[in-house]
């Protein structure tokens, strides 16, 4: 069976979605940077003419059209405007995330042969300065702050470069230019981070880009005065993507500080749309949680009363039903006494959420939900440019990843992995045709790598292909749907399953410490560490029975046997987890084999 999204929107280039955006909606406040102390808008006009300029000002500086440039930066005004400069002056740019180290950083560079690099601090800077030997096609270093490292300019030089000599005959050349870029033309190359073996550079062309965001904006509604808080890493095609969006339909962008400062940047800057992962959803989740246990008395009764009655008004909403005098009365009670004050830390006029680049746990979604929080769940790949499916306020349903987009089919393989077909499928690997044919078939169909149902039209994630566990009896165990069971328990902050190849599944758990080291102190535990906390055997077994508690109904063989506890998170620097906080259970596997192995040993006494 396939289920089809609907006509593909026409062809276009992201120059026509970057014009045609500014110089319709003409805002004084198209992003939002903060400085100061406080954010400040930047107007539609601004962008246009520093991005023109610093297109010229490339093209002056001896960066010709078809050229690889990169840009290494966290999220701010001028990564966008380097993309657009970019794109408009028949470029193709290289993002790369802001985290990974010079030798990772090196391989990229010199596989996309880029040119050029913008960087965003004298520390990134100090990355390239570090590799400059390694490098010798790349000639220009371009730094977004007044700074200059070995060789470097600042971006605000190129763009005065631009500016010199501009007149209504080098704009309206540069315009020409611009819009001589056709759909099939090559708009970026994105290395993906995979779970395993060395990143690819996925081939995105204007037109796999634009008819993403042409088909999302059609499916989801806009109003153009929505407010979005940008912080996932726009070197991922996911925020890069939303930015795109969210720009096309006149919607402000505010840059958050960093990933830290998003709770209070929610609060300076109240957005209407916000995109993340799920890792920002279980943290919310959990913390809602622990303020309402905290409180104790009468407020804590008042909390999961009030999650009783939504569970129960959602029950109703989910099934399509509307509920009854009492229920609502109760449920607007509900509203005002408890579910408000969760609104009001996400700035009070949050419209939805949209997660994307993992699963979410069901529950998580509902609970948000009936708090009267949407968030919209999406799927899709980098290779996809990148979505495949998105939920909408009128096709949602918990547990699914929504409908395919217009112009995208979906199918199932017989060994259940999805398959997709459409416009936003890359144009390959780069210089990597074997893997290029491995992922896309002769039929056009991309195959995603990932496990799924078609339920109704809506599409199901149920696991990664490649991570499935078998053990050594043979049965196969999906962990993902498991590990997200888990991690719904106030104690748990991380966990990742393991036992392929092994007698039974084990599992690693990283504890929400904030919850376990209050538990302990109400035990009366004295330790100096964490590491010493744990090796308690009241600790292990308190972690032990939360972790069992959440695993009623599963399989025999599907539930782990033992668990080992860990004293600090996965970490993206030590490799166990991609940019998008996903993580490649080869490398954890590796990292702590010799922990690992001990729950394995005959003689190891069993935590169960």
């Amino acid at each position: 069976m396939v289920v089809s999204g609907g006509p593909s929107p026409r062809p276009g280039t992201l120059n026509e979605l970057f014009f045609e955006a500014a110089e319709r909606h003409a805002k004084p406040d198209a992003m939002q940077v903060k400085l100061g102390g406080q954010y400040r808008p930047i107007s539609h006009g601004e962008i246009l003419t520093r991005v023109r300029r610093l297109a010229r000002g490339l093209w002056l500086s001896g960066v010709g059209r078809g050229d690889r440039v990169a840009i290494l930066s966290e999220n701010r005004p001028e990564w966008a405007i380097a993309d657009y400069a970019c794109l408009t002056a028949g470029l193709t740019d290289v993002p790369l995330y802001p985290t990974l180290p010079a030798d990772q950083i090196a391989y990229i560079l010199r596989d996309s042969g880029s040119v050029a690099i913008f960087v965003s601090t004298a520390e990134q800077g100090a990355k390239i300065a570090s590799i400059r030997s390694e490098l010798p096609g790349l000639r220009t270093v371009i730094y977004f702050d007044d700074v200059r490292g070995d060789s470097g300019v600042t971006m605000a030089s190129v763009e005065a470069k631009g500016a010199e000599g501009e007149s209504a005959e080098t704009i309206a050349a540069y315009r020409r230019g611009a819009d001589e870029v056709r759909p099939d033309d090559l708009a970026t190359l994105i290395y993906t981070s995979g779970t395993t073996g060395p990143p690819k550079g996925v081939m995105l062309t204007h037109n796999n880009i634009f008819s993403n965001v042409a088909a999302t904006r059609d499916r989801i509604s806009v109003k153009g005065d929505d407010v979005s808080l940008s912080f996932l890493p726009l070197s991922h095609i996911f925020q890069r993507m939303g930015d795109y969006w969210m720009f096309a339909t006149g919607s402000s962008i505010a840059y958050a500080e960093g990933i830290d400062s998003v709770p209070n940047n929610m609060q300076e800057v109240r957005p209407s749309i916000v995109l993340s992962v799920p890792r920002l959803y279980e943290k919310m989740y959990a913390r809602v949680f622990h303020n309402a246990l905290a409180s104790g008395g009468v407020k804590r009764r008042m909390f999961f009363w009030a999650r009783r009655v939504a569970d129960r008004w959602s029950d109703v909403t989910l099934a399509g039903g509307k509920p009854g005098p009492i229920l609502g009365a109760q449920y607007g009670l509900a509203q005002k006494l408890v579910f408000s004050k969760i609104k009001e830390r996400t700035g009070g006029r949050m419209r939805y959420f949209v997660s994307g680049g993992a699963p979410l746990a069901p529950e998580i979604n509902k609970f948000f939900y009936s708090a009267g929080l949407m968030i919209l769940e999406g799927y899709g790949l980098t290779e996809t440019s990148p979505v495949i499916a998105v939920s909408t306020p009128d096709a949602f349903r918990i547990g699914t990843v929504g409908k395919p987009i217009p112009g995208v089919e979906v199918t199932i393989a017989a060994d259940g992995e999805i398959l997709s077909r459409g416009p936003g499928v890359m144009k390959g690997y780069y210089n990597n045709p074997v893997a290029t044919a491995e992922t896309i078939d002769a039929d056009g169909w991309l195959h995603t790598g990932d496990i799924g149902e078609l339920r109704d039209g809506f599409l199901a994630i149920t696991d990664r292909k490649k991570d499935i566990i078998v053990t050594a009896g043979g049965k196969n165990i999906a962990p993902q749907p498991i590990e997200n069971r888990v991690k719904s328990n106030k104690y748990v902050s991380q966990a990742v399953m393991l036992g392929d190849k092994r007698k039974f599944p084990s599992m690693l758990i990283v504890p929400n410490f904030e919850q376990l080291e209050k538990w302990a102190k109400r035990q009366n535990l004295l330790w100096t560490d964490r590491s010493q906390l744990l090796t308690m055997p009241v600790v292990q077994g308190k972690m032990n029975e939360e972790v069992m508690s959440e695993l009623d109904g599963l399989a025999h063989f599907e539930a782990p046997k033992k668990i080992a506890l860990l004293e600090h998170d996965f970490s993206l620097e030590r490799g166990e987890l991609t940019p998008t906080q996903k993580v490649k259970r080869r490398v954890v596997d590796q990292h702590y084999k010799q922990l690992i192995d001990t729950l394995y040993t005959e003689d190891q006494a069993s935590i169960e």
